[in-house]
């Protein structure tokens, strides 16, 4: 077992002890009390902390997706009548999660469903935060974990610069997990979507199956069904492990963006494990909802609590500005 992997069991182990205060929307750890800098101070020193760092460990979660518009997942908005607007109106879902737990007809209906899921996040452009996030990272070292499978950080980064823990919705698993493998799912959901055109379901010759033993495949993902942790997942943790080891002497930011209260022990709380034990580590947290600075580290880090797009626009134009003036400067 790697390193991180094993922070993320223990704290997997916390969250089922205290599963009261975390389904409360709080937090068991003791917090600090320090009233925040200004917005304006926060943002410089969100800036400066980037540039002061060495390295840069990004944690990238749902509410980062969220705020660059891929918001469609967890109720019926506008976004997600872009996308689902057929199935809204035939099935009545509040989101795009719903959808993958409602009753359906028939496997042709639910694949159809899930397709459109699926193309929904394998054809997305990049969006914004993730690019205002990508300027500010410009010349650093860092490495990206993520818990968001819409596949946004690999159409910006190399794949051996970003672990994904939670699964990628560019592959199919065995959904009876029959063998440790996984395949593209890209072109067969192309296909399924050009083939349903306006309709809601699938052609039955295009339900896809697993090469090994013939039963019905399954996005490799966690959270929509039995979940495919073999060597694949293992290569995940492997990558952001040697990354936390090879760079745990020098000065390390962990950067957390948007992580909510359904799954803080795979960013949230390792981060705060690590920047507690790692003498030259620093700790800053981007949230819309939760200020979170455990009192431990609040000496060592901050939470700029605001809009996650809104927060990672003004610092890239902070940084822009500050990048000028010192070329004016020379």
């Amino acid at each position: 077992m790697t390193c991180y992997e094993n922070l993320v069991i223990k704290t997997q182990e916390n969250y089922r002890t205290c599963h009261h205060v975390y389904a409360s929307g709080g937090t068991p750890y003791e917090l600090s009390d320090r009233a925040p800098l200004p917005y304006e101070e926060q943002i410089e020193r969100l800036v400066r902390e980037i540039r002061a760092a060495d390295c840069v460990l990004v944690g990238g979660a749902s509410g980062l997706s969220a705020a660059g518009g891929g918001d469609f997942y967890y109720e019926d908005n506008a976004s997600f009548r872009h996308y689902f607007g057929k199935f809204a109106e035939k099935y009545h879902f509040k989101g795009a999660f719903d959808g993958m737990f409602r009753y359906w007809p028939d496997r042709l209906a639910f694949w159809g469903y899930l397709a459109t899921f699926l193309h929904t996040t394998q054809t997305a452009p990049v969006r914004s935060p993730y690019l205002d996030l990508d300027a500010l990272l410009q010349g650093k070292d860092f490495f990206i974990l993520t818990t968001n499978q819409d596949t946004q950080f690999v159409k910006l980064y190399d794949e051996s610069r970003v672990a994904e823990i939670q699964g990628d919705h560019r592959f199919f698993q065995c959904a009876e997990c029959c063998t440790d493998d996984t395949w593209d799912a890209v072109q067969p959901v192309r296909e399924m979507i050009e083939a349903m055109g306006d309709g809601t379901s699938i052609p039955a010759e295009l339900l896809h199956h697993c090469p090994h033993c013939g039963g019905e495949a399954f996005p490799w993902v966690r959270g929509y069904g039995n979940f495919l942790q073999g060597t694949k997942y293992e290569a995940e943790y492997e990558k952001v492990s040697r990354y936390v080891q090879e760079h745990k002497d020098r000065a390390l930011l962990f950067l957390e963006l948007g992580v909510g209260r359904l799954t803080p022990m795979f960013i949230q709380e390792p981060f705060w494990n690590l920047t507690a034990s790692l003498p030259k580590a620093r700790y800053i947290a981007v949230n819309d909802r939760y200020n979170f600075l455990p009192r431990q580290l609040e000496d060592k880090g901050m939470v700029v609590l605001g809009d996650i797009a809104r927060v990672l626009k003004d610092a890239r134009a902070v940084l822009e500005q500050d990048t000028q003036a010192a070329k004016a400067g020379n």
